[in-house]
């Protein structure tokens, strides 16, 4: 058994990997980088009644992985990069073997994943950090359930500028429902509601379109969506607007938010 840990800004993920296939996963807050990893197995083991003898290795990855520099309740414990995991993550669960992949956590990386090359792509420092950050000084709360509450009968005619302000026409693709600027009208009735809306409406179509160019400099027509993030109903109605406006389909694989770990877990197999 390997167990493989990602250990984020603010979760930390745990799977357990069995024969090439996840059988276990949980997550826990993190704290510390050594706090989070050590917790996170020791509630991995003690809520399965997993013994020690049972597994051969822990692999490591993620912002706090660096900060460990020994083996982990004396099991053989190494660490790999968080974008060869993501990629290889990505393709265990996508079972796809030519793929972009849009990991969104506290920011959002864009990875291009194949078996023979996994490459960073790029990214953008705006995600789920910019959504408790925007919101701890608009809303007055960093609650992230509290946040989409708001959002779900948010208005954004009252936040964004839209086309249909500015043009009497479509133009190109774009209807005139399309963004022309987010945050480009705030008009002095805008609620909380609204402002939330648009905070997710800013973040998930920069994470769209930078996708979508991703995408495309590859002549690849799907983006496959991983990390945190991946998880939130109102991001995945903004993405699939812009999959409507320019062709690119984004995809949601089961157990999208431990991609990271299982590729950790998997990659002590790849590597022999």
């Amino acid at each position: 058994m390997i167990i493989g840990i990602d250990i984020g800004s603010t979760i930390t993920k745990a799977v357990s990997i069995e024969d090439g296939n996840m059988t276990r996963k949980l997550k826990t807050k993190a704290v510390d980088a050594v706090t989070s990893a050590a917790g996170a197995f020791g509630k991995m083991i003690l809520e399965n009644d997993i013994k020690m003898a049972e597994i051969e290795r822990i692999i490591i990855t993620g912002a706090g992985a660096t900060k460990i520099k020994n083996d982990l309740f004396g099991i053989p414990t190494d660490q790999i990069d968080e974008i060869t995991a993501i990629g290889i993550g990505g393709m265990f669960l996508s079972k796809q073997d030519n793929i972009i992949i849009t990991n969104i956590g506290t920011g959002t990386a864009i990875i291009e994943a194949k078996p023979e090359r996994i490459a960073h792509l790029g990214g953008s420092g705006v995600g789920g950090g910019t959504i408790l950050g925007l919101a701890k000084k608009l809303l007055l709360t960093s609650n992230f359930n509290g946040i989409m509450e708001l959002a779900a009968s948010g208005n954004l005619n009252q936040v964004d500028l839209l086309l249909e302000d500015i043009m009497e026409t479509d133009i190109s693709f774009l209807n005139r429902e399309a963004t022309a600027s987010n945050f480009g009208k705030m008009l002095d009735t805008a609620r909380h509601e609204d402002l939330a809306m648009g905070i997710l409406n800013l973040v998930y179509q920069v994470i769209g379109m930078i996708s979508v160019f991703a995408a495309k400099s590859k002549n690849i027509d799907r983006v496959l969506v991983t990390g945190n993030g991946s998880n939130n109903p109102i991001g995945k109605h903004i993405l699939a607007t812009i999959t409507g406006m320019y062709g690119v389909a984004f995809e949601y694989p089961q157990d999208a938010e431990y991609t990271t770990a299982i590729g950790a877990g998997l990659s002590c197999s790849m590597r022999g």
